[in-house]
């Protein structure tokens, strides 16, 4: 027993050297488990180079796209607890996982969340094809020919297939998911007219609508978007409670020690509130959000708990 309590002391060591004020001792990979250009790249490279000029390492953002973000964010849980690699988390990992019956890890006990970065709105475009300008046309056109017009996503479980499958049930619909390695490459066939609609992040849908090649039809907040105060919301246009706000966490594996989280929760914290962000905030249309490692773990208990009954509502499984 004493040398079993030995080998897990010397085992330790290194961890506990870490919390005791020695992190970070070299860069720090972020990694996004989307396509570069989608919003949780540019959320994760917003904040970037402050928490490097912090941290004093650089911060090297990382993307590792695939099985709608569980291949990158399994890496994280399962590699290193040194808290030298981070992952940015959305909706499909802190709150749509009940989707998937067979993932190589749990994301809710293999994963740690740092803090909650920050959200922001969707909003519903189509391509200027569909013969719908309102979210009440759209519905209809929808009934009309069930499970013809198709949607894409950044990937089964993200924020954008959610927004999707929470519109398909309150608007009691049947439209078709298609599912992209990113928001990226989904917004491109959207352009291209591959697929007919989709729930996008308005900064990355904008200069799209600006350009008249989409056609926005409503937004997924409560309130309307500043940055398209013209368009409704779903919620008033015939979808009434209809309501979706993607949110992107810092999470590191869960064995990393409680003092790396509190540091990097700590020069996080003081990142979101520079005021040299701000411009950055707005453009991207998001909304920073900050606070505690516990707070994060409440957003997370809080929307799992709703997107979980999405899931078994709309009987979505995924491989």
């Amino acid at each position: 027993m004493r040398l079993h309590g030995l080998v897990c002391l010397l085992l330790a060591l290194p961890a506990l050297a870490f919390a005791q004020g020695n992190y970070p001792s070299r860069p720090v990979r972020f990694v996004v488990p989307y396509s570069a250009g989608g919003i949780a790249d540019l959320v994760a490279r917003a904040i970037a180079p402050g928490l490097a000029a912090t941290l004093g390492q650089p911060v090297v953002i990382e993307n590792r796209a695939g099985a709608g973000g569980h291949i990158a964010a399994n890496e994280i849980a399962r590699g290193p607890v040194d808290g030298h690699t981070v992952v940015l988390t959305t909706i499909a990992h802190n709150a749509a996982q009940s989707m998937y019956s067979n993932l190589a890890y749990d994301p809710a006990k293999d994963l740690k969340p740092v803090i909650l970065i920050s959200e922001a709105a969707s909003v519903l475009v189509v391509h200027t094809s569909v013969a719908a300008r309102s979210v009440p046309e759209l519905l209809a056109l929808a009934r009309a020919e069930p499970g013809k017009l198709t949607y894409g996503s950044a990937g089964m479980g993200s924020a954008l297939h959610m927004a999707g499958e929470l519109f398909r049930m309150m608007g009691a619909v049947d439209i078709t998911h298609v599912p992209y390695k990113g928001g990226g490459p989904a917004l491109n066939d959207l352009i291209g007219g591959q697929i007919q609609l989709m729930f996008d992040t308005i900064p990355t849908a904008l200069p799209h609508i600006r350009s008249g090649r989409l056609r926005p039809l409503g937004v997924t907040s409560a309130a309307r978007s500043p940055l398209l105060p013209e368009v409704p919301t779903i919620s008033e246009s015939g979808v009434p409670g209809y309501e979706s706000v993607p949110w992107y966490t810092m999470s590191a594996a869960s064995g990393v020690p409680d003092e790396v989280v509190r540091r990097l929760n700590e020069v996080t914290n003081q990142v979101l509130k520079l005021p040299e962000l701000a411009p950055r905030w707005r453009e991207l249309g998001l909304t920073p959000l900050g606070g505690s490692p516990d707070v994060a773990a409440q957003r997370n208990s809080v929307e799992t708990k709703r997107w979980s009954q999405v899931i078994r509502t709309a009987g979505i499984k995924a491989q």
